[in-house]
């Protein structure tokens, strides 16, 4: 690949962009429709969501999920919300705003016409989210309820108690289910995407494995969406599921779809610590806590008296100190950043000196129980069952967490990868976040993605692309599937005696200290040179039990092990190049006086996209240049 693609950017002011692109997008008739085949991987938020709006539109759909059921997707665990410009609070919120809020949220960092579709959307997404019957918190009077999320100052996040994700997921699954029932989508769990299906450079496919069998599969189709997730598991230790994996868009990018931006990764301020070295995941407590809970740690260094025995005196609420506008609610980048910089000075406390506090006992005394409960119930309910402590008595104790990837596939306005066929969706793309996701703003894309982008985007490219059936007989198809066949075998192969998981753990706390919260070149090369050999160390010391047939979950690690090994060292690539600090991406040369990210937009102002270029071969790193026509970039300041 010599350059980059078209990404596709509408010309003309961004207010109105993609209406006037998708109303020039060209359309396919019904009985047309019936004919073409889409594949769709991934049942969270964004592919069900897709799936059931692009079968309802006549399309044959199939859908594969590693989960037995679409209703496990990982989007089921998002807790505190999700946005929306709608101004029922009557705050000043507008498009306008949420818009400005995303783009200065990510740092400049992301595409303009992306953040203002996003904006645009948000308002249809909670409307079409209240036909399926989503039971939104709602006031006395009737309107929806919403409250506060970092990195806004007005009330734009509409919530279901702290199990937000839970319920979106459920109304889009049940339309997905619909349309199983009316024989228009093929619903195939319990599959695992091992590699991707190319014919002349296009997206025809996927190979997986079903997960009870044993067997390789070849599906194949006109198009292949993927919306399977994040890679925060690359860490080991983070607040996604066990199963979370990036193996469907690494083995994609690894036939050629760009990775763009793949070092932005955030780590949420707001989770339980953990409790013991053999834990396995990370609990998330939703940021929204933050409305009515005050973080602070003692003022006095290595102080170790109980929280009900600090005075208020001796207390260090650093947000509200840090960030008087913003306070407690200041964004996730700077949260997680103030936290461990003070648990380092030795202010934190718990085991380890690893937490600080997140207090409600001013709300509690201003509002009561009742309240406080109604809003966050289940969330302290779960608090209580994993760390034995009672959140009405004591201060929570919280610490930063790997949680969200705002890197991902390169995909074009349209959400197209840089393989033709191939459109990515949710948090498996890189599009809207920049470089660091608001919080409640990664429901609204999987939804925005799914429901309304995707359905007029595939239509278009396969408006102007006829492609006939492919079978499963197609030199290409043996093709992926003897490359899947042989990454087993050869694992599987291996005479060591090391479990995967202990490969894993050791990758997540080399990444953690080397490309978490803070970076620096010195850590970066190092870790470079660490991975290579860890991985090394991998392929000829690790131990798969069993073998290819059956269920086999050591094989199923082992796999996505392997492909987290090449990500972790194109993130590491990614953050040692990017010589600037901006958002979640923060390099200790590159900070200001008072220890805020500095950027560098005369250099930095763009999209590290990367090209595989083969096993041993260095990627090639290219650059899509961001303009900014209506927010110009400024000092991200919410001091």
């Amino acid at each position: 690949m010599s350059a980059l693609p078209d990404p596709r950017l509408p010309a003309g002011p961004i207010a109105d962009a993609w209406r006037r692109t998708r109303e020039d997008l060209p359309l396919i008739s019904p009985l047309r429709k019936r004919q073409l085949h889409l594949l769709v991987v991934g049942t969270g938020l964004a592919g069900a969501s897709a799936a059931a709006t692009l079968a309802e539109q006549g399309y044959r759909v199939t859908v594969l999920t590693y989960h037995d059921s679409p209703r496990r997707a990982h989007s089921v665990a998002a807790q505190g919300g999700i946005n929306a410009a709608k101004n029922y609070a009557g705050d000043g919120d507008s498009v306008g705003r949420l818009f400005a809020d995303t783009l200065r949220g990510g740092d400049f960092r992301a595409r303009e016409a992306g953040c203002m579709r996003l904006a645009e959307l948000s308002s249809a997404i909670i409307d079409q989210c209240v036909a399926q019957g989503v039971p939104f918190a709602r006031e006395y009077g009737g309107t929806l309820a919403s409250r506060s999320f970092g990195g806004a100052l007005v009330s734009r996040t509409f919530y279901a108690r702290g199990q937000t994700g839970q319920q979106l997921l459920y109304g889009a699954t049940q339309a997905l289910l619909r349309q199983v029932a009316a024989g228009r989508i093929t619903l195939l769990p319990r599959r695992d995407v091992l590699d991707l299906v190319t014919v002349d450079g296009v997206a025809r496919g996927v190979v997986c494995r079903d997960l009870i069998s044993g067997s390789l599969e070849v599906h194949t189709a006109q198009a292949v969406l993927l919306a399977t997730g994040g890679y925060s598991n690359v860490y080991f230790l983070s607040t996604n599921a066990l199963r979370s994996n990036a193996s469907a868009i690494w083995r994609a990018h690894r036939q050629g779809a760009l990775f763009a931006n793949p070092c932005f990764t955030q780590i949420h301020p707001t989770c339980i610590p953990s409790g013991d070295p053999g834990q396995s995941k990370l609990t998330l407590m939703s940021e929204s806590l933050r409305n009515d809970g005050r973080v602070w740690v003692p003022a006095i260094p290595g102080d170790l008296r109980p929280p009900d025995r600090i005075p208020e005196g001796e207390r260090d609420y650093f947000l509200e100190r840090l960030y008087p506008r913003y306070g407690n609610m200041a964004p996730r980048d700077l949260a997680s950043r103030r936290a461990r910089e003070l648990c380092n000075a030795g202010h934190g406390v718990g085991p380890g000196g690893r937490s600080v506090y997140l207090d409600l006992r001013d709300a509690l005394a201003e509002q009561g129980r009742g309240p406080i409960a109604q809003r966050y119930g289940n969330l302290l309910e779960m608090y209580e069952r994993i760390t034995g402590d009672d959140p009405y008595a004591v201060p929570l104790r919280i610490y930063p967490a790997p949680h969200y990837t705002m890197g991902g596939l390169w995909v074009d306005y349209q959400l197209m990868s840089s393989i033709p066929g191939l459109f990515v969706l949710g948090e498996a793309n890189f599009s809207d976040h920049g470089a660091n996701r608001l919080g409640a703003s990664a429901l609204m894309q999987g939804l925005a993605d799914g429901t309304f982008i995707a359905p007029a985007s595939v239509t278009a490219w396969l408006a102007g692309h006829p492609t006939p059936e492919l079978g499963a007989d197609h030199p290409a198809c043996r093709e992926a599937l003897q490359r899947a066949r042989g990454r087993i075998e050869g694992l599987l192969a291996v005479a060591g005696s090391r479990p995967v998981d202990g490969f894993h753990r050791q990758l997540g706390a080399l990444m953690i200290h080397r490309c978490g919260i803070s970076r620096d070149a010195a850590g970066l090369r190092a870790g470079l040179e660490e991975v290579a050999a860890l991985e090394q160390r991998f392929l000829a010391e690790v131990r798969v039990p069993g073998g290819a047939a059956g269920p086999n979950p050591e094989l199923e690690k082992a796999l996505r092990v392997t492909d987290f090994f090449g990500l972790a060292q194109l993130m590491l690539r990614d953050a040692l190049a990017r010589e600037e600090s901006c958002g979640a991406h923060f390099r200790e040369e590159h900070q200001t006086e008072a220890g805020e990210a500095r950027r560098d937009d005369d250099r930095f102002a763009h999209i590290a996209a990367w090209e595989h270029r083969g096993d041993g071969a260095d990627p090639i790193r290219h650059a899509e240049p961001l303009r900014f026509t209506v927010l110009q970039p400024s000092a991200r300041s919410y001091r």
